[in-house]
């Protein structure tokens, strides 16, 4: 086991290596000054260089690539170019908003995914089936972003049940879920499906097993064997992609976030970007990729300790 957690670690910090390099390389080749874009087109040469100096953009682009690096290592993500503060602290305000929201997700796309897939499994072949499979396909198939505007115009424009965007902050946990819960939903459906065709699949292919056979020799109900015996044991490829789908949630939001105007991490990377804050989008963004390495490496070990074929294996 502790040489699969070895393996597992080293792959993790090529794989981080890797992402900064290519989002260091991508984000400074994007045109653009941002000290030209803060000073305006009218601003002369001498200040534009004088504020260029002050953000630490003239040196070499693998000193500033160096310099970056060994700041996240140290926990310092670099000073705002648009905010002058920390981006740390910038982080830490909207992680309370992003964080929340693909919790809310996750929760409301495994309630909605359990049971409907658990349902075509049992009703396989049957018109039950059929349906639900054509909803899950159209769930994956339409943009969550345009299922989010639906939302607002259903609910927040026409029957006015909710508000069209913003955040009211955690002082009212009621107000603040309340404005959660329509991005939460427009986030949750197109992985509840998804989810639920894995759900299904693994399903019937556990019923397929000898003991799963041998279980309805001895008497056992259908409905007895799926929830006793092969639920169990279907759950370990849906516990994978519940782990994979958090981390997606997490970094995945920012069409959503910025379509109910939440003032997430999503929502912070859009704005950096239109600001050219590249030390913003840079850290941001290696951010959300650790997050997403961090969540894939720690659903590798539990599939590990659930399945001793891997260990052996690596």
């Amino acid at each position: 086991m502790l040489r699969f957690i070895l393996g597992r670690l080293v792959s993790l910090g090529l794989s981080l290596i890797a992402a900064s390099l290519v989002i260091f390389v991508v984000i400074e080749v994007v045109p653009g000054d941002p000290a030209a874009f803060m000073l305006g087109l009218n601003a002369n040469e001498e200040t534009v260089q004088a504020l260029r100096e002050d953000l630490g953009l003239t040196g070499s682009k693998f000193s500033r690539y160096i310099t970056w690096i060994t700041g996240l290592v140290q926990g310092d993500f670099g000073t705002s170019y648009t905010y002058r503060v920390p981006v740390s602290e910038l982080i830490l305000q909207r992680l309370w908003v992003s964080l929340p929201l693909a919790g809310f997700a996750l929760i409301l796309s495994t309630l909605i995914a359990f049971p409907i897939g658990l349902i075509a499994a049992s009703k396989r072949g049957t018109a039950a089936d059929y349906s639900i499979m054509g909803g899950t396909q159209l769930g994956i198939a339409v943009p969550n972003f345009w299922f989010a505007m639906l939302l607002v115009l259903v609910f927040a424009v026409n029957l006015r049940w909710f508000n069209a965007g913003g955040f009211p902050g955690w002082e009212d946990p009621g107000a603040a879920l309340k404005s959660l819960l329509l991005p939460a939903v427009a986030l949750a459906l197109p992985q509840a499906a998804i989810l639920a065709r894995v759900m299904r699949s693994a399903l019937i292919e556990t019923m397929g097993q000898d003991y799963i056979r041998t279980a309805r020799a001895k008497g056992l109900t259908r409905r007895q064997v799926t929830l006793r015996h092969a639920l169990r044991n279907a759950l370990i490829p849906v516990l994978t992609i519940i782990g994979l789908q958090f981390s997606f949630l997490l970094a995945g939001a920012i069409i959503i976030e910025n379509v109910f105007f939440l003032p997430g991490l999503g929502r912070l990377i859009f704005q950096g970007i239109t600001q050219r804050d590249l030390v913003v989008v840079e850290s941001v963004t290696m951010l959300l990729v650790f997050a997403v390495i961090l969540v894939t490496f720690l659903v590798d070990i539990a599939y590990a300790l659930a399945d001793p074929r891997l260990r052996r294996r690596s």
